[in-house]
């Protein structure tokens, strides 16, 4: 569906605009993306990504995680990075093309549960030197709202799978929307993007 759409534009571009702008428009639809990693995790305020087990956090840790589940609530906090991997870098017959993402609203998953979206608070261009731009999303959650069926230690045990001291991003989606600055205005991906660990696309 995204490559019909994205030839029937460049067909009509070619027409009204112009090889020039043809040319811009495709190298910015070869931007792809694939997620990096997640840091600077912590769960109630508590830091994780030096512990492997309930038994690594310490007495006044375990205490503020009581009261916190007392409470009913667990917050946590971390960072997803994006790369965003932009190949016109002149090479290969393409001319080197810097690509601005204007707008780029997102859903986190987490184990295949939407929970939280948000957007970048501006825009991010991605030079055209055949490298990589990492996109940091700032997460802010109670996981207790979403994954209410689950019992502590099995949230806990999510927790320190995502930022513990051997974090994995294996669990976790990125669903976006990403909208291009282009030269004819903005371009909308017409569906969204599911972004993983292992793959860009």
């Amino acid at each position: 569906m995204r490559t019909k759409y994205f030839s029937l534009l460049i067909i009509v571009l070619l027409i009204f605009q112009g090889c020039s702008t043809y040319e811009t428009v495709v190298n910015m639809t070869r931007i792809k993306f694939k997620l990096a990693n997640v840091n600077d995790f912590a769960v109630s305020g508590i830091k994780v990504n030096d512990k492997n087990s309930l038994s690594d956090f310490s007495p006044a840790d375990l205490l503020k995680l009581t009261v916190d589940v007392a409470a009913g609530k667990l917050p946590v906090s971390f960072n997803v990075n994006v790369l965003a991997k932009n190949p016109n870098d002149g090479t290969g017959g393409f001319p080197a093309t810097d690509i601005k993402i204007k707008s780029f609203p997102w859903t986190l998953s987490l184990n295949d549960k939407e929970t939280i979206s948000g957007n970048i608070t501006e825009p991010i261009t991605v030079p055209g030197v055949g490298e990589e731009t990492s996109i940091a999303l700032q997460m802010n959650l109670d996981l207790f709202k979403f994954f209410e069926d689950k019992g502590f230690n099995d949230i806990m045990d999510m927790i320190l799978k995502l930022g513990g001291q051997n974090s994995s991003t294996s669990s976790v989606k990125i669903i976006a929307d990403p909208v291009l600055d282009t030269p004819i205005g903005d371009m909308k991906y017409p569906e969204q993007i599911v972004i993983i660990d292992s793959e860009f696309k």
